[in-house]
């Protein structure tokens, strides 16, 4: 969660610094955050790069659970078009593109930024900082209530990071690789439904 913190608390600074018009060019207007973006898909390819074994272990998982990360993305997608009927100043892909950054806040938001403009961008991190925030927080509810899964389901592309030690926790350690496995699945599909329902 801190690290959620920190993110909310580096773009209220940016909100300050843009009001107060302190920085003496437009951001906006330049290619800065296009070069942020992928200097972030960098970094994501080296996460997965340098950990072969994560790779491997995905060959323990049952076929039942391989399924698992599609059903966290239609769940989702599903719950976004539903939401979408409730706003009637939203289309129903601005609704699926916010929803399709699946907690993976610094990566979507960039995308929706680029594509849709500030305000969609924001609208995209503060949804997507919230999933995090609420599955760190609810995970014990929701393993109770809905069981060993939910946990993870409810964590979308956070799984294989800030969220895998509560889901550890609280589904048990047996449910560790399945966690990482559907935050790589899930975190692999961002950039591509994102910039899709985007472009729609």
């Amino acid at each position: 969660m801190k690290g959620s913190l920190i993110i909310v608390g580096f773009f209220i600074l940016g909100c300050i610094v843009g009001i107060y018009d302190i920085i003496p060019f437009d951001l906006t207007e330049s290619n800065l955050s296009y070069y942020a973006l992928c200097g972030l898909m960098f970094c994501v390819g080296i996460s997965v790069g340098n950990d072969p074994e994560v790779l491997k272990s995905f060959r323990t998982l049952s076929p039942q659970l391989l399924l698992l990360p599609l059903m966290t993305i239609i769940g989702t997608l599903i719950g976004c078009a539903i939401i979408s009927l409730f706003l009637s100043h939203r289309s129903l892909t601005d609704c699926l593109a916010v929803g399709s950054g699946f907690g993976y806040y610094s990566l979507s938001s960039i995308f929706i930024s680029e594509y849709k403009g500030a305000e969609m961008g924001t609208i995209a991190l503060m949804s997507n900082i919230t999933r995090e925030i609420i599955t760190l927080l609810c995970a014990p509810f929701l393993m109770r209530f809905f069981g060993r899964l939910a946990p993870i389901s409810a964590g979308g592309a956070t799984t294989m990071d800030t969220t895998l030690p509560i889901i550890a926790r609280t589904s048990g350690q047996g449910f560790v690789v399945v966690s990482i496995f559907h935050g790589f699945m899930v975190d692999f599909s961002v950039p591509f439904l994102v910039t899709l329902f985007c472009s729609i």
